[in-house]
């Protein structure tokens, strides 16, 4: 079945299908009519769930982890200064190795107060140890939020899926609905091995001695789950597109063919880059486009691999690091660092507050690439 519905709609449609049994719901512009949507999924009896109205975005998280430890499906959604309000029970979340799945759309992170979208909120939290999926569609929304649970359960890790506010959360598209059966028979039912249960009490997360090196442990692991999560979104992924004839992939290449310059974006920006690059190839202009998807765990040797026969890169990132420039290039550098081919990286800062990255601008940066052999500064804005 295909429906009319936002990027909002599309997460709760996700959760719903996931059959999620906890919702810890509170609403901020622009996440609201996610939690909206799947109140009125558990009021009309589509979903059976326990739909818990919190305080805070504080308490959703906490909500989340408690429900979560029991050993249950669970679900939340926020965005901006919501999440910088959940940083905590973020970190709480990844060290006790629970599959939370929430969602955040995308807005800027005040002051000056804006409800428009960059993607700020969501990398400043980029070492809490969620997974983070970056979404171009509303589709593809949907879809990662039911993948999200097979790869979260299988690896022990909250994950994270975002989208960009209003140019997502309350722009409406054409998207399948997947089906029910199909989608039960994809995630299957998954019970993680630590859970608190009162017919086998057992104490979780306590206070960890650095004698013999307990803690130090925990993390260890906790990186290898993360490391692991690559692999298991990969075949999470070619599992879906069996089942549902889609895949996305953590990393996505197009028209790359012996291209003098290769675009690398993340978000909305794809689909207008993805149309440019059509445009310009069309006059002659030989140019390529990699989109991210998985941000972490960063698909760093995959990232280095594609952009090793290239002579320039172009990052274009909706986002900053105040002091180091934007923070999916810093991530590429950082991943190209050790390796014999690198490709002069161009870093431009684009679309902060919600502003419009439109194919003209995106063909000035690729013009201003093409005529320079190396970029003149770390941060090369753009607007």
């Amino acid at each position: 079945m295909k429906a009319s519905i936002t990027g909002n709609e599309a997460v709760s449609y996700g959760a719903m299908l996931a059959r999620v049994k906890v919702i810890a719901a509170y609403p901020i512009t622009p996440q609201t009519t996610i939690v909206e949507e799947l109140s009125k999924f558990c009021a009309d009896g589509r979903l059976d769930a326990d739909f818990v109205k919190v305080e805070s975005e504080h308490s959703a998280m906490a909500c989340c982890i408690g429900a979560t430890a029991t050993g249950v499906r669970t679900f939340t959604a926020t965005s901006s200064h919501g999440l910088l309000y959940m940083h905590e029970g973020l970190h709480w979340a990844a060290g006790a190795r629970l599959p939370i799945v929430m969602a955040n759309v995308n807005r800027s992170v005040g002051a000056p107060w804006s409800i428009r979208c960059d993607q700020n909120d969501s990398l400043s939290q980029r070492d809490t140890g969620w997974i983070q999926l970056y979404c171009e569609d509303n589709q593809e929304v949907m879809d990662t939020i039911v993948q999200a649970y097979k790869v979260a359960e299988r690896v022990s890790l909250p994950c994270m899926i975002l989208l960009e506010g209003f140019s997502l959360s309350h722009t409406t598209d054409i998207v399948e609905i997947l089906d029910q059966e199909l989608v039960d028979r994809y995630l299957a039912d998954s019970q993680p091995e630590n859970r608190l249960d009162l017919e086998d009490p057992h104490s979780f997360c306590g206070t960890c001695s650095p004698v013999p090196n307990a803690y130090f442990n925990f993390r260890y692991h906790q990186q290898k789950a993360m490391e692991e999560a690559k692999a298991v979104f990969k075949a999470a992924d070619e599992e879906f597109h069996q089942v549902f004839g889609r895949r996305y992939g953590p990393l996505e290449t197009y028209r790359c063919e012996e291209a003098e310059v290769v675009l690398v974006t993340s978000g909305t920006i794809t689909s207008t880059a993805r149309d440019t690059v059509d445009d310009l190839r069309k006059s002659g202009q030989r140019i390529g486009l990699i989109k991210i998807k998985m941000f972490r765990p960063f698909p760093s040797d995959e990232i280095a691999a594609l952009l090793a026969p290239y002579e320039k890169v172009a990052v274009i990132d909706r986002n900053l690091s105040s002091g180091q420039g934007g923070i999916f290039a810093a991530e590429i550098k950082a991943a190209l660092y050790n390796r014999k081919k690198r490709p002069a990286l161009f870093g431009f800062v684009a679309g902060l507050g919600g502003m419009d990255v439109t194919p003209s601008l995106i063909e000035d940066m690729i013009r201003f690439t093409l005529e320079n052999e190396s970029p003149p500064a770390d941060i090369l804005w753009a607007a």
